[in-house]
């Protein structure tokens, strides 16, 4: 072993752990809808949370993403700690994947069939696929495909260098004598704690472990409590990522140590006792690649059925170790840690998107029925939801800059588009909301009043901007394309209402019927309503742009007015709707 095969280990180890990082955000990306539809179905059901947190892992390669999710998921209010404990467990046995995937590289043979299981004859195959995918193809889910199989070509490539580089260690005492020396249970536990704690991924840990035991250096007795130390080690990314969290997401975190922990107290005491009253022979063999992910696999699998029945007193003793102080804590609607995972981040953006398109929908609601029923608490209560929708655009706004920057796929990278685009529209109409507000308290105060029939074509517009708003939420909120395509055609009879009542209007002033003052609050109003059918019709404008994968939003409205039958008959219904009297 000389300082050219610590190189190659070295290059081995880095290439390694950069293939499980690109295969891991790939598959993540390429089931970015699948893990969404695993979240959802999320419920306080322990077979449930379990198979969640298992499917996760597995699709992402690594427990420690699945648990600093997690800690997120229960931070934001989105999960309570009883779901988290059955959802961390489940990620426990999911990360054994990994494990077993490695192991296909100490496949042996001389049969040709056993031979193309060997990871140095099809990754090379699987590496062109790739490579041909992402270089040539278009498609962004066909590119995603083309980096998982490079990610898993490249993490095989660097398993099978680390593996040659140490291969000659096998005629090292001193080496030998290392291995001898971890056969202490306890200093075995900590080196695995270790190890994992600074690598921070305990597939990639036991992947390190699998590749030095090429070398037949490797004893069980060695294996088997560095194997039980990784999985302690891996609970460090989840306590560093609950710093600064809320009570629930610390005890998240804890949770995930004390399941590792006890699972290790008792298991290494019980591995300890067969070692001594037993002596089995297995413990001095060699350890194999395909024997450590089985050994993996069996502490974790052991680890679930003795805790996963024991959930409840593992809440009670994470509130016990993390206690309730002070008052209710208020849930993060927009959770940083969720940004390690695109498509779920993406999701809360839309959750909290829907939030704002209610808060400002339910503003204009209000403000339209303050030139009837006006009440000081009323106007309080459009005000607050207009500074709640001024919050959520800070909030979303900075949020989604912040995940365009992530890797995402294309459809997550257009829908994060359409947000960014969509919630200023939102706050807007709360804006306009604002504005209605004042023209009514304008009107009060002023002593000020329309002509009855000047209020009664308002009434005719104020529930031609009620529908559309309706509409306009539907089609965002349920991402409903029929209802967005009945925006546009409604939003030009709008139009063309403001135009004729304030044609109207001057003819009645210059008739005497109503006041110059009170014309002045007439032209705000048409001019607020009017610009709250603009904004709506933008909101089902980027509806349409998304489903169609476009982002033209101007030309998408120019077509559906100038070639769409469907358009022209929604239009005429709505003009015969929302018909102005004959003077």
């Amino acid at each position: 072993m000389d300082i050219f095969n610590v190189l190659t280990m070295i290059g081995g180890l880095c290439l390694f752990l950069f293939g499980m990082n690109l295969m891991g955000q790939a598959l993540e990306r390429r089931a970015g809808g699948k893990l969404q539809s695993l979240l959802d179905k999320m419920t306080g059901s322990v077979p449930a949370g379990f198979l969640t947190g298992l499917g996760i892992t597995a699709i992402i390669q690594s427990s420690s993403a699945t648990t600093v999710m997690v800690v997120g998921f229960v931070n934001s209010g989105l999960m309570t700690l009883r779901q988290a404990i059955n959802v961390i467990m489940g990620a426990n046995v999911g990360t054994t994947v990994t494990a077993w995937l490695l192991s296909l590289a100490g496949i042996s043979g001389s049969n040709i069939w056993v031979n193309l299981l060997k990871p140095s004859s099809f990754t090379p195959v699987l590496a062109l696929i790739g490579i041909i995918f992402y270089m040539f193809c278009k498609s962004g889910k066909k590119k995603d495909t083309g980096m998982i199989l490079l990610g898993f070509a490249t993490l095989m490539f660097g398993m099978e260098t680390m593996s040659g580089a140490v291969s000659g260690l096998k005629d090292v005492p001193a080496f030998a004598s290392l291995f001898l020396m971890f056969k202490n249970p306890i200093l075995g536990v900590l080196v695995g704690a270790l190890l994992t704690g600074i690598i921070q991924s305990s597939s990639a840990s036991v992947g390190i472990l699998q590749a030095l035991a090429v070398t037949g250096q490797v004893s069980y007795a060695a294996a088997i409590p560095i194997i039980m130390g990784q999985n302690i080690g891996t609970c460090v990314t989840a306590l560093i990522s609950s710093v600064g969290t809320q009570k629930n997401a610390k005890r998240a975190a804890v949770v995930h140590l004390m399941f590792n922990v006890i699972g290790v107290v008792v298991l290494l005491t019980a591995f300890w006792i067969v070692k001594i009253v037993f002596a089995p022979a297995i413990l001095d063999e060699n350890a194999t690649m395909s024997g450590i992910a089985i050994a993996h696999s069996l502490f974790n699998i052991l680890c679930t059925a003795m805790l996963l029945p024991a959930g409840g007193l593992l809440e009670k003793l994470a509130i016990r170790i993390v206690p309730d102080k002070g008052g209710k804590e208020q849930p993060v609607e927009l959770e940083e840690r969720l940004l390690i995972t695109p498509s779920v981040a993406l999701g809360r953006c839309r959750a909290v998107a829907g939030e704002m398109a209610r808060c400002a929908g339910e503003a204009l609601h209000m403000a339209l029925t303050t030139f009837e029923n006006y009440s000081p608490e009323l106007a309080e209560s459009i005000r607050e939801n207009e500074s709640r929708c001024d919050r959520y655009e800070d909030e979303l706004g900075t949020y989604l800059v912040r995940l365009s920057a992530q890797q995402l796929s294309d459809a997550e990278s257009e829908e994060a588009t359409e947000l960014l685009k969509i919630i200023g529209d939102f706050e807007r109409i709360s804006d306009h909301a604002v504005n209605l507000l004042a023209a009514s308290e304008e009107l009060r105060s002023k002593g000020l009043g329309f002509s009855a029939t000047a209020e009664k074509e308002l009434k005719v517009l104020i529930g031609a901007v009620s529908e559309i708003l309706n509409t306009a939420e539907r089609a965002f909120s349920e991402k409903d394309l029929a209802a967005a395509a009945q925006v546009e055609p409604l939003k030009q009879v709008i139009v063309a209402l403001k135009e004729q009542m304030r044609t109207r209007h001057i003819l009645r002033m210059q008739q005497g019927h109503c006041s110059i003052e009170a014309g002045f609050v007439w032209s705000d109003l048409l001019t607020d309503l009017e610009r709250t059918a603009d904004h709506c019709s933008n909101i089902a404008g980027c509806v349409l742009d998304a489903a169609n994968h476009g982002l033209n939003l101007h030309e998408t409205l120019r077509a559906m007015r100038a070639d769409d039958p469907d358009f022209r008959r929604a239009y005429g219904t709505y003009a015969e709707k929302y018909r102005l009297q004959a003077v």
